[in-house]
């Protein structure tokens, strides 16, 4: 019996864990639940560490593997909890090669230099932070450490600028207290050691053309790709992701040469003996393709899409290589030709009034084959939720498979439009709405 300790765990994911194990062979312990890892405002991270480690060592037992799922701080903190125990695990210098936004630019730009974007760092907390800027109008600011776009903002002026900057001093502390702290045991070069959490990424826009996802892993030195995932956008700046789409439509020939990319970056900043996600942007005008950013975990979105179209969930690959073992993956051995996941948006704040039952979710998930996951809660403001993206909400996730995109993209309208009849906000600071008669590319949701 192997045991493996899931941090940040929660329901869902714990649950698809658990249909890897067919053998009985796998016992999956949760080290620290998903709410006190992520949700918290003050993000506990020298208690996930040093106590993570504690409760480890506590255990009778053999500690086999230690995996994570979610993002910051999970994903960041992994090689710190397995260095106590000789586990697989990627070197904490490489992780935050990938996951220091600055760090990882400067790492790109040695071995990729025409598929990133101009960049430089500033310190938000400067009086003179607007000299600090050496990229031109329009651009992005981001945190060098957030999750899920949160407080990434598109600048076109100084006007912009001002107000981004006043939200980030307000909002960023919650990052970068937690991300200096895992700072202090890395080996960073002189060109890097000064930026800390605390400050932020400025980057020219390389958004401007069609977006997918590299899934793979890296074994030995070897880097592997086993899916690409196409990401649609809409909303203000087409910042808000609003589906992820597998197989990619993204001509073979552009996959080979971003998979060509994704190889030499992982070999540059030397990680191995982990999974990874890797994002990219393509200009079909152009024949350009710019690198977004590089995860250091699966992506647990993407999961349910693989199960669908594969046969089988690549959380398997993270715990195979988590145990140390040689990989074996499906390759087009599921019920369905296509899979997707639609994220459902509002575009506005608003306070949740009524939600859908269980039963009523229920009898949609029969009707259209599909799993659906909500978001919001009763009497909360959407503006309550965490981590969100700097122009929308999340009010549910919906996987559905198919055999076609079209086929699924009607399922998912006559989702939220069933969804829509049972769930009732109220807009703040203006009247009553209900969202019957709206979709996510409206103005409201």
């Amino acid at each position: 019996m192997k045991n493996i300790f899931l941090l940040g765990s929660d329901d869902f994911n714990l649950e698809l864990l658990k249909e890897l194990d067919q053998e009985g062979e796998l016992k999956f312990h949760k080290l620290y639940d998903y709410e006190f890892a992520k949700e918290q405002e003050l993000i506990p991270i020298q208690e996930l560490h040093l106590g993570g480690v504690k409760r480890l060592r506590d255990f009778e037992g053999s500690v086999d593997a230690i995996v994570g799922i979610w993002d910051f701080p999970i994903s960041t903190m992994l090689p710190l909890l397995r260095a106590p125990f000789n586990l697989p695990s990627p070197s904490l210098d490489a992780v935050l090669k990938c996951e220091h936004k600055y760090w990882s630019r400067i790492e790109q730009k040695k071995i990729i230099p025409r598929h990133i974007p101009e960049f430089c760092a500033i310190d938000p907390f400067s009086e003179d932070y607007k000299s600090q800027i050496k990229v031109k109008y329009p651009y992005w600011l981001k945190p060098v450490k957030s999750v899920a776009s949160h407080l990434g903002f598109k600048i076109s002026n100084e006007r912009d600028l001002e107000h981004a900057i006043q939200e980030i001093r307000e909002k960023l502390p919650r990052f970068s207290r937690p991300f200096n702290y895992l700072l202090q045991f890395a080996n960073m070069p002189k060109e890097v050691e000064k930026i800390d959490g605390n400050y932020c990424l400025v980057e020219s826009i390389i958004s401007e053309g069609e977006q997918c996802t590299l899934e793979g892993y890296v074994s030995k030195g070897e880097v592997f790709t086993y899916g690409v995932i196409d990401s649609k956008r809409e909303g203000k700046h087409r910042s808000s992701l609003t589906s992820y789409r597998y197989p990619s439509v993204l001509p073979t020939e552009v996959q080979t040469r971003m998979k060509k990319l994704t190889q030499k970056f992982f070999n540059q900043i030397k990680y191995d003996q982990g999974a990874f996600n890797i994002e990219f942007f393509w200009n079909r005008k152009s024949d350009e393709i710019f690198l977004l950013e590089a995860n250091t975990r699966i992506s647990k979105s993407h999961s349910p899409l693989f199960k669908a179209v594969d046969g089988e969930y690549h959380n398997r690959i993270m715990v195979d290589l988590s145990l140390g073992r040689r990989i074996s993956f499906p390759h087009r051995k599921g019920k369905h030709k296509v899979a997707a996941k639609f994220m459902w948006r509002a575009y506005e704040d608003a306070f949740v009034e009524e939600l859908p039952t269980q039963s009523q979710i229920e009898e949609l998930e029969l009707e259209h084959h599909a799993k659906i996951i909500l978001t919001v809660k009763k009497g909360l403001s959407l503006s309550d939720l965490v981590e969100q993206d700097s122009y929308s909400f999340e009010l549910a996730n919906i996987f559905i498979g198919g055999d076609t995109f079209d086929q699924l993209e009607q399922s998912y309208q006559s989702i939220i439009k069933k969804l829509s009849a049972h769930l009732r906000f109220v807009k703040k600071r203006i009247s009553s709405w209900n969202t019957q008669t709206t979709s996510p590319s409206q103005s409201v949701i």
